[in-house]
């Protein structure tokens, strides 16, 4: 014999209020707006860590062929 777990039962006035919860849906452009953000904090930090190495190594020239 198989027993059922107890489930309660929602409203769909509740059900609904819990799925949305109490944040308002963000727009597709405020999260495209954050990603941008986020990855303009990240190019910073970056660039940051590269100038923290030191000044960039020219690649030596090869000798001149005549």
């Amino acid at each position: 014999m198989i027993a059922m777990a107890d489930t309660t039962r929602l409203s769909v006035g509740k059900a609904l209020e819990k799925l949305r919860g109490t944040d308002k849906p963000k727009s597709n452009m405020t999260r495209l707006d954050e990603k941008i953000d986020a990855l303009d904090e990240e190019t910073q930090r970056l660039r940051a860590m590269r100038h923290s190495l030191g000044p960039r190594q020219k690649k030596p020239e090869p000798p001149e062929r005549d």
